[in-house]
């Protein structure tokens, strides 16, 4: 697998995780082919690494052995599917494309009905594991068959934190980036009640709480530790104030995702889901509410309006 003249595996898409994952590879003896929008972000590393940089897709099949693995690190949507137009005609029967990115489960399904006309397999991957991953390995559900989880085992045993931990065949297609999707709604949760709970304390009078000590303390025996509270505790260590940080929490899609899919299942999920409601209150997208409220409350109790 280390011998250029065997290589078989390819990532495409090199942003933080993909970039990192590639990173991690090269320093478990693996090496693979690396492209990138930006071909320069692909000689750089493979300056780095000892990877091979190509320039486009069709460089990358043609320097891969049959039969290949595509691994895609790409934004769901456009670009994921434009990266597949331009595959499927370049693969041959065998190959397996694995979408490694945040995806919808339901759009893995259909990727792989599509590829599966061609006899190309189709394999989906959720990770987790940020920017730590590099260091501390990541943690990878992926959905696929029994096949093609034997041809990527190797892999998520250097991407994983150990060979035997961090990593699992979730089940068929569409599986991984399921749980992957209910991983991060309950991600969204966790940070959410952090957030509430910090937030009490900090602005509670009286008691002057130094915040960054009490989750030092929480991540000590306490049943909330956890990595988010060691994150937080370390920027609480720095500056409790967050002064220069704006009240804005983007969302991704698996939080959007998470709560469309148990409005189908009619399975009851309030904390995920008001979590979500909660980044799309800070991105201003209550503004128009509040202003309909506060004027409401004007009209039938003559209370004052904030101008703004």
């Amino acid at each position: 697998m280390n011998e250029e003249s065997s290589m078989e595996f390819g990532i495409v898409g090199l942003g933080r995780m993909g970039g990192n994952m590639a990173r991690r590879l090269a320093r478990k003896g693996i090496k693979i082919a690396v492209t990138n929008r930006s071909h320069d972000v692909s000689e750089s590393i493979a300056t780095e690494t000892g990877h091979l940089a190509c320039a486009s897709l069709q460089d990358m099949v043609a320097a891969l052995q049959a039969p290949r693995i595509v691994w895609l690190m790409l934004p769901a949507g456009e670009a994921t599917e434009t990266a597949l137009d331009t595959l499927i005609p370049l693969l041959s029967p065998g190959d397996l494309v694995v979408d490694g990115a945040n995806a919808y489960y339901k759009d893995d399904l259909r990727h792989a009905e599509r590829l599966a006309k061609q006899a190309i397999e189709f394999a989906d991957a959720g990770v987790s594991g940020g920017v730590w991953g590099l260091e501390n390995g990541y943690c990878i559900m992926f959905g696929g068959s029994d096949a093609a989880a034997a041809r990527l085992k190797p892999y998520m045993e250097a991407l994983a934190p150990t060979p035997a931990e961090g990593w699992l065949h979730t089940g068929p297609v569409g599986s991984g980036h399921f749980v992957k999707m209910v991983h991060n709604g309950i991600e969204y949760g966790m940070m959410q009640a952090f957030a509430e709970g910090f937030a009490l304390m900090k602005n509670k009078p009286g008691f002057d709480l130094d915040v960054g000590e009490i989750a030092e303390l929480w991540r000590h025996g306490s049943v909330v530790r956890s990595w988010l509270l060691d994150l937080s505790a370390d920027f609480l260590a720095k500056d409790q104030a967050l002064e220069s940080i704006e009240p804005f929490v983007a969302d991704s899609g698996e939080g959007r995702w998470t709560a469309l899919e148990s409005v189908e299942q009619g399975i009851p999920t309030p904390v995920m889901t008001l979590s979500l409601m909660m980044r799309f209150a800070s991105q201003g997208k209550n503004d128009y509410a509040a202003k309909m409220l506060a004027k409401m409350r004007q009209g039938f109790g003559g209370h004052a309006v904030k101008e703004g």
